[in-house]
C-alpha cells in the first residue's frame, strides 16, 4: 500500500526548520526560527514540550540523551533530553552556525558556520576540537562517515569536499553547486548524507538528481532521478537500513528510492508546495518526518516495514505487474485494474528480457484470454527463474568485492514508464477576513481598513483586542478582553463586529459593539445554532452579515434584529460590505492544476433589494488565490490575488473585471509583497503596506502605508504609439478621431481647438462631426429621460389628485412643493423671486382660512392664501361680474385664467391642482436642457396677447391699469436672455440659409448649439457680457415704469374716492366686496 501522508501541523514560525527522531523513535524533535525546540510524542500531540534555546535555532541533533543545537548567538549548545536542562556550550564561531550533526556513536559533533569554518568537537571533552579550513564561503551542510574516517561538507562556494578527519586534509573536492555569497541566497541547502553501516556511498543532491559517489575511489557511481522532479532537490537522507534514500525538493516533492534497484518507491507532494528543509527517518524505517520552510511539521507513514523492505502488497503488485508486462497488450483485464495500480510503482524489468518467441502467449481452449496474474498462483518458480536470469546478468557486470555489506534485490536499470494521473485538484482556499493576518500569529491584525485597525494579542501575558480609529472623532480607542477567543472582526463608522468559533462547551457567537447607538444598549450577542460556525463577517450601513459553515448567510440590522437568511451556492471565502452593497466570494467548485474556482455575488440591500452579480466566476491569475476583497472609497467592488493583480468591477462594460494595478511590479525582491488596505478611484491610488520578505506586515513596529498609482496593462505604454497626446504629431489622425469617441463633449471641443491650432483642418472637421454626433445623442437621451419622468410624474399627480384634498393644514406646504418641482424643471431662478413674496407679511385682515384673500391666478404670477396685500380695485375679468366668495374662487379662478401656451407656469398649476377637486389635464413637457429652454424662449406667446386684447375690449375704463399690470408681471417673470439666445437671433437667417432642410425649431436650436460651441472662449464670453448688459438695462427700465404706473394709479384712486364722496345719498349701497377693498385701500394709505 502507498505511504500515508498525514495533515501538516504548525510547529514554528516562518523560516528554516529542522527535524530529527530520538534513539528509540518515540519522539519527534523540531527546532525553528522562533528559537524553540519542541518535543512531539506524535504528530497529533496538541501540547508538545517546548525548550527555548535562543533567539533562533538553525539546526538540531539528538543522540544518547544529548540535544545539540546551533543557535543564533554563534554557539553550539547542549541540553539534556528530554528534560531540556542546559548542559553547556560545545564551541563558538564568529558568526551563526548553519548545521550540526552527530557521528554514528554520538561521541563527536561536527558544526559548520558562516565564517567558512568546520569544527569537530568531542562531546565529553569540548577542549578536544579540530578545525577544517579550505572553503571560501559559508558552510551549508555536513555529514559524518559511519566509520569516522571521513567528513563531507558542502559550501556556498559551489564545492563539496571530503575531509580526512585524522589529519584535517581535503581528500577530494567536487564543483557541483551554484556559487552564492550567503546561505539565504543559496539555491539549495544541499543536505548530503553518507550511507549508514557500510558508508560505501555518499549521496549529494545536485540540481534535479542525487549523485552517489563511491567511497575512496570518489567516482560517480550513478545518479538517482525522476521525471516528476521539476525543481532543485534540497535535502537527502538515508534510511537506517541503508537500502532506501529519501529526497526533498524546494517545491515540496518528497521521493523515496530503492538504491539497489534504482526504483522510485514513493512520490509525495507537499499540500501547499513549500520547500522541504528537514527530513528524518524513523529508526524502524516505517515513517519519515519532514519540515518545510514555513515552520510546519509533516509525517509519512507506511513507507516500508520494520525489516527495511517494501510491504508485501507492494512487492506482489509489482511482481504481478512485471509478469503481465511480459505479454502483449491483448489482455482483457479491466481498465479499473490499471487505474488502481500505484502510480509510483516501479516500472517493469521485462524490457531487459529478450522475447525469443512471440507464441508464448497461453490461451485457454475456449479462446478466452486468461488473466496473467493467475499464473503466479500456479507456479511462482517461473518468476524466480526470470529474476535469477536477470540477476545473473547483473552479477556479471558487478566488479566490486564488498557485496556482503549491501543488499541485492536484482536491480535492472530500465527507464520508468510515466503514468498520467489527470489534472490534480487544488485544495480549497480557507475563509479569511480581508485586511487580516494569519491566525497562528500571537500578535496579528484582525482587520485594517479605511475606518481603523483591530489588533489581537494572544500570548502568555495577555489575550486582548485593541481597536484604533483613524479618525478619533468617530470613536475613541477601545481595549477589549478576548475571553471567547474571537478570530474574525470587522469595523465601520457604526459598530465593531466580532465572531468566534464554537467549542465543545460554547456555540459560535456573533458579537456586535454598536457604539453609534443613541440609547444605553451598546452591544448585542447572537449564538449560532449547533454545529454551525461563523466563517466570515462584514458590516454595512445599518446592517451586519455573517456567513456560516452551514452555507448560510445571515443578515442582521445594526441593532441586532435578524432580517434575512439565505443559502450560498458554496463554502464562503470572504465577504465585504460598503453602504448598501454586499460582496460575497465563495467556492463554485473544485479547481485544478493550482487554480481556485471561485464565484461572486453582489447584492444591494436598500429598500429595493436586488442582485447585481449572480454567481459570476471570479477571474484570478493562474495558480493564484484570493488575498483581499473589498470596495473602493467610492463604492466599486475590487479584489486582489496572490500574484498582486488588483481588479476592479467595470460597470460600464457589462460588470466585467478590469485589472488596474500590479503590485508585484513595484516590489524590489522576489519575496517582497504589498499588503492592500484600501483603494481610491479619485485620485486613482492604491493604499498598501510594503512587506519585505513576507506577505503581511508585523504589528510592531507600526507599518507605514504607501501609495501606488493605478496602471492598466496596456500594450506599449512606454512607446510613442501608446501615448495619446502624441497621436496628432505622429500623423495618426484616424487614431485621434478614435480617441475623440472616448472623450466627453467638453474634451472634444478642446480637441477641436487643439487640432485647429495645429493646422489639422481635416482632423478638426472630423472632430466637429464627432461633436455633432455626441450632441445629438445627448439631446436624444435627454428627451427620453424627460418623457419617462413626465409619464411617471403624471401618474403620481393623478393618483395624488384622487387621494389628497385641499385643507388648511396642507396650504403652507404649497410653496415647498412648488419649489421642488420648479427645481426639477429648471425654474429655480423664478422660484427664488417668488419665494421673496412669501417671506413678507401676510394679510392683516385675515384671521382664519375662510377670510383669506385668494386672488385669481394669473399666468405670470402664482399666489396663495398667505401671499399678502394686492390691488383692491383690480377687476379680474369683467366689471359687471358679481363678486365671488373665497371658497368658490379657488376653482373658478383656475379655470377662467388657465393659459395652455404658457409653459413656465405648468409646474405651479400642477401644484395648485393637487389642492383642488380632481382635474385631469395633459402635462406639458418640462424643459430641462439648454436646448429646450431656448426653444421655449423663441416660441410666440400668441395666447397671452389675445387674452390681453379681450380684457381691453370688455373693460375700456380699466384698460390702462390692467395692461400695465400685465406688462409688469410678464417683464418680471420673463427669464433674461443668454449669450446663446442673442447669438441665435442674429444668426438664425444664416443657419436657415446654410441648412434649408431644417424646418423644426428644435432642429434649428440643436444646430445653433453645435455652431455656438465651436466658437472660441473669447467670443462666447463677449456674447454673454452683451446679454447681461441688455438684461440690466431692461430691468432698470421696468422698475422705472413700474414706479410711474404705481404713482399714477394712486392718484386715480384718490380722485375716484373724492367723486364717490360727492355722490347723492340715494345711490345704491356698496356690496361687501367693495367695502373690503375700500378698507384695504384705507389701510394701504395709512
Amino acid at each position: 500500500m502507498p505511504a500515508t501522508q498525514k495533515p501538516m501541523r504548525y510547529g514554528h514560525t516562518e523560516g528554516h526548520t529542522d527535524v530529527c527522531f530520538d534513539d528509540s523513535g518515540s519522539c519527534i524533535v523540531t527546532c525553528g526560527s522562533d528559537g524553540d525546540v519542541r518535543i512531539w510524542e506524535d504528530l497529533d500531540d496538541d501540547d508538545p514540550k517546548s525548550i527555548n534555546v535562543g533567539e533562533k535555532a538553525y539546526s538540531c541533533a539528538l543522540k544518547n540523551g544529548k540535544l545539540v543545537t546551533a543557535v543564533s548567538n554563534n554557539t553550539i549548545q547542549v541540553h539534556t533530553f528530554p528534560e531540556g536542562v542546559p548542559d553547556g556550550i560545545l564551541t563558538r564561531f564568529t558568526t551563526n552556525a548553519n548545521h550540526v550533526v552527530f557521528n554514528k556513536d554520538g561521541t563527536k559533533v561536527a558544526a559548520g558556520s558562516n565564517d567558512f569554518l568546520v569544527k569537530v568537537v568531542d562531546v565529553m571533552d569540548c577542549s578536544q576540537q579540530k578545525t577544517f579550513r579550505g572553503h571560501d564561503a559559508p558552510i551549508l551542510s555536513l555529514s559524518f562517515d559511519p566509520k569516522d574516517i571521513f567528513l563531507a561538507s558542502a559550501s556556498c562556494d559551489g564545492s563539496v569536499r571530503v575531509w580526512q578527519i585524522s589529519d584535517q586534509t581535503c581528500a577530494i573536492s567536487w564543483p557541483l553547486l551554484q556559487k552564492c555569497n550567503d546561505v539565504i541566497n543559496a539555491k539549495s541547502i544541499c543536505r548530503l548524507a553518507w550511507q549508514p553501516k557500510s558508508g560505501k556511498l555518499l549521496a549529494i543532491p545536485v540540481e534535479k538528481s542525487v549523485k552517489l559517489y563511491r567511497r575512496e575511489s570518489w567516482s560517480n557511481q550513478f545518479d538517482l532521478s525522476d521525471n516528476f522532479i521539476s525543481q532543485t532537490l534540497n535535502i537527502v537522507t538515508w534510511s537506517p537500513c541503508g537500502q532506501y534514500l529519501a529526497a526533498g525538493s524546494v517545491n515540496g516533492l518528497i521521493i523515496v528510492w530503492n538504491v539497489e534497484t534504482k526504483d522510485c518507491l514513493e512520490r509525495v507532494k507537499h499540500e501547499k508546495g513549500y520547500a522541504i528543509c528537514g527530513l528524518a527517518w524513523h529508526p524502524t524505517c516505517s515513517r519519515i518526518a519532514y519540515t518545510d520552510a514555513e515552520g510546519n511539521l509533516g509525517l509519512l507513514e507506511n513507507v516500508c516495514n520494520p525489516s527495511g523492505e517494501i510491504s508485501s502488497s507492494k512487492v506482489s503488485s509489482r511482481v504481478e505487474k512485471d509478469y503481465n508486462d511480459l505479454f502483449d497488450g491483448d489482455d482483457t483485464s479491466n481498465a479499473g485494474d490499471f487505474l488502481n495500480d500505484n502510480a509510483v510503482e516501479t516500472p517493469s524489468f521485462s524490457k531487459g528480457i529478450i522475447h525469443d518467441d512471440e507464441d508464448d502467449d497461453i490461451m485457454l481452449a475456449s479462446g478466452r484470454p486468461r488473466q496473467r496474474s493467475h499464473f503466479l498462483e500456479d507456479d511462482e518458480n517461473s518468476v524466480d527463474l526470470t529474476m535469477l536470469k536477470t540477476g545473473s546478468s547483473h552479477l556479471k557486470e558487478e566488479e566490486e568485492d564488498d557485496q556482503a555489506d549491501s543488499i541485492h534485490n536484482l536491480p535492472v536499470p530500465t527507464p520508468q514508464r510515466q503514468f498520467y494521473d489527470g489534472p490534480l485538484p487544488t485544495p480549497r482556499q480557507k475563509p479569511f477576513q480581508s485586511g487580516s493576518t494569519p491566525l497562528h500569529l500571537t500578535h496579528r491584525f484582525m482587520v485594517w481598513n479605511s475606518i481603523g485597525i483591530i489588533r489581537c494579542y494572544n500570548d502568555e501575558q495577555d489575550n486582548a483586542i485593541d481597536v484604533e480609529f483613524h479618525d478619533t472623532s468617530i470613536h475613541h480607542a477601545t481595549h477589549l478582553s478576548n475571553t471567547l477567543n474571537y478570530t474574525v472582526a470587522d469595523l465601520s463608522h457604526e459598530a465593531i463586529l466580532l465572531a468566534c468559533k464554537s467549542t465543545d462547551e460554547l456555540a459560535s457567537k456573533l458579537h456586535c459593539l454598536h457604539f453609534s447607538s443613541w440609547d444605553s444598549s451598546k452591544e448585542w450577542i447572537v449564538d449560532m445554532p449547533q454545529n454551525e460556525d461563523v466563517e466570515a463577517i462584514c458590516l454595512g450601513q445599518g446592517w451586519a452579515a455573517a456567513s456560516t459553515s452551514a452555507l448560510l448567510l445571515r443578515l442582521f440590522t445594526i441593532g441586532g434584529v435578524q432580517k434575512e437568511v439565505f443559502s450560498l451556492p458554496g463554502p464562503v471565502v470572504s465577504m465585504a460590505g460598503h453602504g448598501e452593497q454586499l460582496f460575497i466570494v465563495y467556492h463554485r467548485g473544485i479547481g485544478f492544476d493550482g487554480d481556485q474556482c471561485l464565484g461572486v455575488q453582489l447584492l444591494e440591500l436598500g429598500k429595493k433589494k436586488k442582485q447585481i452579480l449572480h454567481g459570476d466566476p471570479l477571474p484570478l491569475t493562474r495558480k493564484s488565490y484570493l488575498v483581499w476583497v473589498g470596495f473602493s472609497a467610492e463604492g466599486t467592488p475590487c479584489f486582489v490575488d496572490s500574484e498582486g493583480i488588483v481588479r476592479m468591477l467595470n460597470r460600464g462594460l457589462g460588470n466585467l473585471w478590469t485589472p488596474v494595478c500590479n503590485t508585484r511590479e513595484h516590489c524590489k525582491g522576489k519575496s517582497d509583497h504589498y499588503w492592500v488596505v484600501g483603494i481610491h478611484e479619485n485620485p486613482q491610488q492604491l493604499r498598501c503596506i510594503p512587506c519585505k520578505g513576507s506577505r503581511f506586515p508585523p504589528t510592531l513596529p507600526r507599518p507605514a502605508v504607501a501609495i501606488l498609482s493605478f496602471q492598466l496593462p496596456y500594450c506599449q505604454i512606454g512607446t510613442e504609439k501608446g501615448q495619446m497626446e502624441l497621436s496628432c504629431k505622429l500623423e495618426r489622425e484616424f487614431r485621434c478621431v478614435e480617441l475623440a469617441d472616448l472623450m466627453t463633449q467638453n474634451a472634444v471641443n478642446l480637441a477641436i481647438k487643439y487640432a485647429s491650432r495645429s493646422r489639422r483642418l481635416i482632423l478638426a472637421q472630423r472632430l466637429s462631426e464627432v461633436a455633432i454626433e455626441k450632441a445629438a445623442e445627448l439631446a436624444a437621451t435627454q428627451v427620453e429621460e424627460e418623457e419617462e419622468e413626465e409619464e411617471e410624474d403624471f401618474r403620481k399627480k393623478l393618483n395624488a389628485s384622487y387621494s389628497n384634498t385641499a385643507t388648511e393644514w396642507n396650504q403652507p406646504g404649497l410653496r415647498n412643493q412648488v419649489e421642488e418641482e420648479a427645481e426639477d424643471t429648471g425654474e429655480a431662478d423664478d422660484i427664488e423671486e417668488k419665494s421673496e413674496i412669501h417671506k413678507h407679511g401676510q394679510n392683516p385682515f385675515s384671521k382664519s382660512a375662510n377670510s383669506c384673500d385668494v386672488p385669481a391666478i394669473k399666468p405670470g404670477a402664482v399666489t396663495s392664501s398667505n401671499q399678502g396685500r394686492v390691488n383692491p380695485f383690480k377687476v379680474s375679468a369683467s366689471s359687471k361680474e358679481p363678486t365671488i366668495s373665497v371658497n368658490s374662487a379657488r376653482s373658478t379662478n383656475i379655470l377662467d385664467n388657465m393659459n395652455k401656451s404658457y409653459k413656465k407656469s405648468t409646474a405651479f398649476n400642477r401644484a395648485t391642482n393637487n389642492e383642488k377637486s380632481p382635474v385631469i389635464k395633459p402635462l406639458v413637457p418640462k424643459p430641462k436642457s439648454k436646448q429646450a429652454s431656448a426653444a421655449s424662449y423663441f416660441q410666440k406667446k400668441t395666447s397671452e396677447t389675445d387674452k390681453t386684447e379681450e380684457v381691453k375690449e370688455e373693460n375700456p375704463k380699466n384698460s390702462s391699469s390692467e395692461t400695465s399690470a400685465m406688462c409688469d408681471q410678464d417683464t418680471e417673470n420673463q427669464r433674461p436672455k443668454t449669450g446663446f439666445q442673442m447669438w441665435l437671433e442674429e444668426n438664425r437667417s444664416n443657419i436657415l440659409s446654410d441648412n434649408p432642410d431644417l424646418s423644426d425649431e428644435a432642429d434649428i436650436i440643436k444646430k445653433g448649439i453645435l455652431l455656438f460651441r465651436v466658437l472660441s472662449t473669447e467670443e462666447r464670453k463677449a456674447w454673454a457680457t452683451k446679454a447681461k448688459g441688455e438684461t440690466a438695462s431692461d430691468v432698470a427700465e421696468t422698475k422705472k415704469r413700474k414706479f410711474v404706473d404705481e404713482s399714477q394709479e394712486t392718484e386715480n384712486q384718490k380722485e375716484k374716492a373724492t367723486e364717490n364722496l360727492n355722490l347723492p345719498k340715494k345711490q345704491k349701497p356698496l356690496d361687501l366686496s367693495t367695502n373690503q377693498k375700500l378698507s384695504a385701500f384705507a389701510f394701504k394709505q395709512e
